[in-house]
């Protein structure tokens, strides 16, 4: 029988920051994985490496140690910048706290901009698809300094599904919304995983939000020391209690 490759697996990840006394361990041999058409929500508190752990698991950040694949390629034996930035630009989706927008464009152009950068046509039925499932027919040709900011967080998710990515990485992307955004926001990637088959790993601090995974990933002192399944407010405020007491 063939074992599903898992969207993302990183083994023995490990992540330091300065050296001698003011040395900081981000990562501390970390093995994860995210499975293929799951939502992951990665939380601990201030310092524990959540974000560090995206970062190095989505090429943006290079780890010290350690590996990392993408489907079937080692995305930490990318040596060549170039073959790096494809593979973020071809197969992962980024959706960030700040919206990233380029202010000069439009929510279309915006959205499309991936295509663009690689010199290729986008899928029309994927692209008519996302922008009516995020409702953004009648924002296509405003810039972003016309939109709210639920809906500028909406085009840049849009713009991070559009290329049909393997893996879809959130870090806090609920950050800069209010409550009714944030609930939006979340329960498109929620069904982008249920009916599109998408994969998403988000960080986040809030336990509200964390109820959308499918599972909670819990890291303290970059090691990751708990996970919770079927996740609700209260089961994560627990945890998230105890791990901040612990690290108090």
């Amino acid at each position: 029988m063939t074992q599903t490759i898992a969207a993302v697996r990183a083994s023995g990840l490990a992540k330091r920051y300065g050296a001698g006394d003011s040395r900081v361990v981000a990562l501390a041999g970390v093995d994860v994985e995210f499975r293929r058409g799951e939502f992951t929500a990665i939380m601990g508190p201030s310092g524990s490496g959540k974000s560090t752990l995206m970062h190095c698991a989505a090429g943006l950040d290079r780890a010290d140690e350690g590996t990392v694949w993408i489907g079937d390629t080692e995305l930490t034996a990318l040596r060549d910048d170039d073959a790096l930035t494809r593979l973020r630009r071809d197969r992962v989706g980024f959706v960030f706290q700040a919206f990233n927008l380029l202010p000069t464009l439009t929510a279309l152009e915006n959205i499309t901009l991936p295509f663009d950068l690689a010199g290729r046509k986008h899928d029309q039925e994927t692209l008519d698809a996302v922008i009516a499932a995020l409702n953004l027919q009648n924002r296509l040709h405003h810039r972003p300094s016309q939109l709210s900011g639920g809906q500028q967080q909406r085009v840049a998710c849009a713009r991070a599904l559009v290329t049909r990515p393997e893996v879809v990485f959130a870090d806090e992307p609920t950050g800069a919304l209010d409550s009714a955004a944030s609930a939006e926001l979340l329960g498109f990637l929620r069904r982008s995983v249920d009916a599109l088959g998408r994969t998403v790993a988000m960080v986040t601090h809030e336990p509200s939000a964390a109820t959308y995974a499918d599972r909670v990933l819990f890291l303290k002192d970059g090691c990751l020391v708990d996970e919770i399944h079927a996740p609700t407010a209260d089961s994560v405020l627990e945890r998230m209690k105890s791990l901040e007491k612990a690290a108090a």
